[in-house]
């Protein structure tokens, strides 16, 4: 991710094959909290699919204002004072300089706001998969309010914007062209607190059901892939060669660790599942966010295939551990994550750039765990994080929202 400079009065126009390619990347970044519910809804069961659908695009209504109005000053505007390496001001709050380019030839700030819009939207909705089918909704929503102000928000601020406390512009040097530190690490170490302090799913691990839905799964699966060439793409915000370097390093990943994913669940199972090779693909493409812009295409490959290794041997644990991170938020986004910011150094910088990158890991991990821990215990105090017994017997989706799904006979 490029760093966003001041915009000086002297700055004449807006570019606009940049601003359009930014609004384009855009469209395709919105459309991934659709697909990553439609991805997560297809494993739970089917008296829980709404609510599992609802807890993504309450996630995109909610996120979406709190942007406009004051969320995109405080994670790009530079701030003020011994808080400005942690959070920026309200100077542009409100998106009072929508029509301003961020630099000469660049986008405007309100393509690239909309552009950031879309990542702050996912990046919660990813930690609702550790949590299905018991969260109260009206506990999530409130999560989500305060879990963007006090973790997205600064981490945001910290790796991208101007003097951030961990960026490559005026803080500690870590790199991470699109969101390895702030989306994925973030979401997935997020998760696994949610999971501990929420608590296992009634009946786990012995009386947990299979996907309902392997088609929903593998169409989510579809449409992040396909959305995240604008995750990565649009994350140089310039229509260039480097959005070509980022689109193709992308799906090199991607691919690479769906065919090693295959070639895993062959040699342990005898044949590769379509849950499985969806699941590798998204683990590909997390672990090359942060490098897609810094790395070769071989590079890319190499970075998908560790990513399908590590994070089918972690799923593994995680079932020994008995954490009921549902739908395996923290293996194949944060661990991923955390992968790839740390290739990051190893294939771009050598060994002091993976210091700084380890260096900045441990801070957001630091970071996210104890903001995260004290959004929930605040919640808790306001709202019961968890639904009764019988509403989770019974399933969330009448209960929280008085709507079915399917008849019957597909509720499971």
């Amino acid at each position: 991710m490029l760093t966003l400079a001041p915009v000086a009065a002297a700055v004449p126009s807006v570019g606009t094959a940049n601003n359009g390619f930014v609004l384009i990347s855009a469209a395709l970044v919105l459309l991934m909290t659709p697909a990553l519910a439609f991805f997560y809804a297809g494993f739970v069961r089917g008296r829980n699919v709404l609510n599992t659908l609802m807890m993504s695009f309450g996630s995109l209504a909610l996120v979406s204002v709190v942007w406009v109005v004051v969320g995109y000053s405080l994670a790009f505007s530079p701030g003020h004072g011994p808080l400005a390496p942690f959070i920026g001001g309200l100077g542009w709050a409100g998106l009072v300089n929508w029509s301003t380019p961020v630099a000469d030839g660049g986008p405007s700030h309100g393509a690239v706001a909309l552009f950031q819009l879309t990542f702050a939207v996912i990046t919660p909705a990813l930690i609702s998969g550790a949590v299905v089918e018991r969260m109260a909704f009206r506990a999530w929503m409130l999560f989500v309010l305060l879990w963007s102000f006090v973790v997205y928000i600064p981490v945001a601020h910290m790796v991208w914007a101007p003097g951030g406390f961990l960026g490559s512009s005026g803080g500690l040097g870590a790199l991470d062209f699109a969101g390895g530190y702030p989306v994925e690490m973030a979401s997935g170490l997020a998760a696994a607190v949610a999971a501990v302090v929420v608590g296992p799913r009634r009946g786990h691990p012995a009386q947990i059901a299979p996907p309902h839905n392997v088609p929903l799964i593998v169409l989510g699966a579809g449409l992040l892939w396909f959305g995240w060439l604008g995750f990565n793409g649009g994350s140089g915000l310039v229509a260039g060669e480097l959005a070509s370097l980022a689109c193709l390093t992308t799906n090199s990943a991607g691919a690479a660790a769906a065919l090693v994913w295959m070639l895993i669940e062959t040699q342990q199972r005898g044949k590769p599942t379509a849950v499985g090779v969806a699941t590798g693909a998204v683990a590909g493409l997390v672990a090359i966010t942060p490098a897609a812009g810094f790395v070769t295409p071989m590079a890319a490959l190499a970075i998908g295939a560790l990513a399908a290794l590590a994070c089918s041997q972690a799923l593994q644990l995680k079932g020994r551990l008995r954490l009921d991170d549902s739908l395996d938020v923290l293996p194949v986004h944060g661990l991923a994550g955390l992968l790839g910011v740390l290739l990051t150094g190893v294939f771009h910088g050598g060994p002091g750039q993976l210091w700084l990158q380890l260096q900045a890991a441990a801070f957001t991990a630091l970071w996210v765990v104890v903001g995260t821990y004290a959004v929930l215990r605040l919640v808790a105090l306001v709202e019961p994080l968890r639904v009764h017994p019988d509403e989770e017997r019974q399933g969330l989706d009448v209960n929280a929202h008085g709507e079915e799904a399917y008849n019957d006979e597909f509720t499971g």
